[in-house]
């Protein structure tokens, strides 16, 4: 029985730059990605710790933080589990100090590179060798012999190559300007007394684990980072550059933030409940295909990421619908929680090849989101039905049929309705979302809103002069502050209109706050509204009843 070891020591840096090593970055691995802020910041700390020390193989040390390795006890080889842009970025620091400073440069060299021995067979073999994709490239721009006296124009690099140049160009600058005796004195410094823990392990699962627990405390790793590096790292070394490839691409595609999501909604997919721990621990219990990695990347990673980047994009392309289909994922992008994605990214997925079915899934997905959303049904009632959503699509069922769990309740439509009755700009988070969709049902699905700032606001004001138009109009004090918030009473501009106009005569509002040029609006809403010649009880009641009607109508309430 083979038996799994984990050792940790506190090593200063020519302890581990050295024999005892040969450190490898797995393909698996995001790219070097320090920039000069980070690199500049690490150069700062150990010149500081130093302080021009006289007899810098004394002065106090410094501690440079952690690595983690896959390592047998036995061996030399190690693959970097965590720590790859601190032992790269010490590595190009070393390289520069080896290359400005002659009378260091063969013992600077002896920690970047194992040197050869004719007499006896060997070869170099530098001591850190990173990705395959970018550890040649490693090697002849950083790591030989005078590479970094003549190093190329990070410009006309990718991200990973133009960090590891551009970081090499600062530690020159900031070297160039020291006597060479400093510079040595800085090299001793930094072999001797700079530190790191070393913690190995014999085997994949444990240095996972101390990844981990040792980066689920606020450092910059993402659980989409953990994750990658357990599941890329288990499939069979010679797919790991295509499956790498693949992730990356991704992610780049998402961005970092969006990545992250899109592991939280395959988790929702697989567990269909309110997490109750932390994503990694619940995507390792409830995510089955994350135990065959080839598997998860090909059939729910890939797939439901280019769904997420469609919905949430609103960017969906297809021979047909693709306009109203995207102009349904605007509008539920507008409502506050996105607690409808995972159901949406799973179907999407599934059906990407069939518009007229997907047409017909996200319209009844969005009437099913603002009922919710109407209704104010709070996290765990809405991650309950969008869980049984999920449960029965996954059974076969028809999502579309009349007694779905994605179809609104008769006591759902009844709360939709009363919602729909009451005082809806007091409800600041429903008011905006609810009004463009109503603009939009009025003016046929056409609409687009791509305006920096829309408001909503009164026609009747929140307050009447006596004396005035309004207080003629509107003479009984109850019947204003009933009508005041309602629906009816609501309008879209592109603008907040002058506080002056609050009180303008209707006539005045129209003309001058409430039009754009030509006397027209932006809004179906709002033109309605131009469209009346007077603002009196009446027009408020029955344009309140015409209102909720449309909604009714296209929400079938």
């Amino acid at each position: 029985m083979t038996r799994h070891t984990i050792e940790a020591a506190e090593r200063p840096l020519q302890k581990i730059l050295c024999d005892d090593y040969l450190f490898r970055i797995p393909s698996y691995q995001r790219p070097y990605a320090w920039t000069t802020e980070q690199a500049g910041e690490l150069f700062g700390d150990i010149e500081a710790a130093w302080g021009r020390d006289p007899q810098p193989g004394q002065a106090d040390p410094y501690f440079l933080g952690s690595v983690v390795l896959i390592k047998a006890p036995q061996k030399r080889e190690a693959d970097v589990v965590d720590g790859q842009q601190r032992l790269t970025t010490l590595t190009i620091l070393l390289c520069v100090l080896r290359d400005l400073s002659p009378a260091i440069a063969d013992a600077a060299h002896g920690f970047i590179c194992e040197v050869g021995n004719a007499l006896q067979g060997t070869q170099d073999r530098f001591r850190l060798a990173l990705r395959d994709r970018d550890a040649a490239f490693f090697r002849s721009t950083i790591q030989e012999r005078g590479a970094t006296n003549t190093l190329p124009d990070p410009r006309s690099l990718d991200d990973a190559r133009a960090r590891m140049v551009e970081n090499a160009s600062l530690f020159r600058e900031r070297l160039s300007g020291l006597p060479d005796a400093e510079r040595a004195a800085l090299a001793i410094y930094l072999v001797q007394r700079c530190f790191l823990v070393v913690v190995a392990a014999s085997d994949q699962e444990s240095a996972f684990r101390i990844f981990s627990v040792m980066n689920s405390r606020g450092l910059d790793l993402s659980p989409a980072d953990i994750l990658k590096a357990e599941i890329i790292g288990a499939i069979p070394q010679a797919q790991q550059d295509d499956y790498t490839e693949k992730w990356e691409e991704l992610e780049a595609e998402l961005g970092r933030v969006r990545f992250a999501e899109l592991f939280g909604h395959i988790r929702t997919i697989h567990r269909k409940q309110k997490m109750s721990e932390t994503l990694i621990a619940e995507f390792r219990k409830h995510v089955p295909t994350a135990k065959q990695p080839a598997v998860f990347v090909d059939q729910e990673l890939i797939p439901y990421g280019e769904a997420f980047h469609a919905i949430s994009d609103a960017s969906f392309e297809t021979f047909q619908h693709a306009d109203a289909i995207n102009a349904a994922l605007r509008h539920l992008a507008r409502i506050d929680n996105f607690d409808w994605q995972p159901l949406a990214i799973q179907v999407f997925a599934r059906h990407g090849a069939d518009p007229a079915h997907l047409l017909h899934f996200v319209n009844a997905l969005e009437r099913f989101a603002y009922g919710l959303f109407l209704t104010r049904a709070d996290t765990n009632a809405r991650l309950r039905r969008y869980g049984a959503a999920l449960e029965a699509f996954q059974q076969g069922a028809d999502l579309l049929a009349a007694n779905s769990p994605l179809q609104l309740t008769p006591a759902d439509k009844a709360g939709v309705r009363q919602a729909l009755a009451g005082d809806i700009y007091t409800e600041t988070r429903i008011r905006l979302p609810l009004l463009l969709r109503l603009d939009s049902m009025l003016a046929a699905g056409g609409a687009i809103y791509d305006h920096a700032t829309i408001s909503v606001e009164h026609v009747l004001p929140q307050t009447v002069q006596a004396g005035g138009q309004w207080a003629a109009d509107f003479p009984d004090p109850a019947q204003r502050e009933a009508w005041v918030h309602k629906l009816a009473n609501l309008l879209l501009l592109t603008r907040r209109k002058n506080a002056q106009a609050n009180n303008a005569d209707f006539a005045v509002k129209k003309a001058k706050y409430f039009s754009a040029k030509g006397g027209t609006s932006n809004f179906a809403l709002t033109n309605q509204v131009l469209a009346e010649p007077v603002w009196t009880l009446d027009v408020l009641q029955r344009r309140q009843d015409a209102l909720i009607a449309k909604v009714a109508h296209v929400w079938n309430l």
